[in-house]
């Protein structure tokens, strides 16, 4: 297959994908509102049967370890927060579409999913550690949960020409994302890229998609996201926390931590509890993945 046969089989994938549902993009519109209020959410989700199922499983699920079973749609959405309901919207639509076994030929699906749950944990616990608004941190989630999402397309479409870009990746000891750009011509961010463009997603989890692996690139105004989501993937990586397919990625830019103010020591202390982290939160994927 030519570069230019491998670009049109990627993009043709990414322009037949299904945009987003109609209550995910309602539900993504009002919630850059700061007037919006959990009854404004209760109005949409309550005519969406199944993403009401998937609020109250959360709410009810071990990662709240309720004492009561909540049975409200109204109070659910008061308890779990405007912005968590809005990212399990997305990541529904967003593992509903990308999520399923038929996508991964060429990587194992489920260290996948686990690498970029511990992306998305860490750069939570980054951004907690910090002391980010908290009204940003599920956004900080979301975009470490998707920061690889470019990565199934490549395994979907190009299986054969991406077990050999893994295989450079390993032979030559080259980050994963040069091996890719070097035999497909395209890499995984640009591919990913192309989707969140495509879904019209925020700004934050656009630039962080685009640039964690670039991050001495990147001018723009969401550093905090870059190089927090940056950060929280190079420690995936050091402690082989789930599988990304990068063996040998490159050294984070000394920048990075000095930026954030976070020591590769902050990261050790917090590992047993990304781990926990890890576990509480694959009831999110699951129920995504439903």
């Amino acid at each position: 297959m030519t570069k230019q046969q491998r670009l049109a089989a990627i993009k043709n994938y990414i322009g037949k994908m299904p945009s987003l549902p109609t209550t995910v993009t309602k539900i993504l519109e009002i919630c850059n509102d700061p007037q919006t209020s959990p009854s404004d959410l209760n109005r949409i989700i309550s005519v969406d049967p199944v993403l009401m199922g998937k609020v109250m499983k959360l709410i009810n699920s071990a990662y709240y370890g309720l004492t009561q079973k909540v049975t409200s749609l109204v109070r659910a959405i008061i308890m779990l927060g405007i912005n968590t309901v809005k990212n399990l919207a997305l990541s529904t639509a967003v593992l509903g579409s990308l999520g399923s076994k038929k996508n991964f030929q060429a990587m194992n699906m489920d260290g996948f999913w686990r690498h970029s749950l511990c992306v998305g944990v860490t750069s939570k616990l980054i951004a907690k550690m910090r002391k980010v608004d908290s009204k940003s941190l599920e956004e900080y989630f979301i975009a470490g949960l998707l920061h690889d999402i470019g990565k199934i397309p490549l395994n979907n479409k190009l299986a054969n020409d991406y077990v050999v870009a893994m295989h450079i990746s390993d032979t030559e000891h080259i980050p994963l994302y040069q091996a890719e750009k070097s035999s497909l011509s395209i890499n995984h961010s640009e591919v990913g890229h192309l989707i969140v463009v495509s879904w019209q997603l925020s700004h934050e989890v656009r630039d962080a998609v685009t640039y964690h692996h670039k991050v001495s690139d990147y001018a723009g105004k969401h550093k905090d996201f870059v190089y927090t989501i940056a950060l929280a993937n190079a420690f995936s990586n050091m402690n082989e926390i789930g599988y990304s397919g990068d063996r040998f990625p490159e050294p984070l830019d000394p920048k990075v931590y000095e930026y954030l103010g976070v020591t590769l020591e902050d990261l050790d202390e917090i590992e047993d509890l990304v781990n926990g982290e890890i576990e509480n939160a694959s009831i999110f994927l699951k129920l995504a993945q439903q």
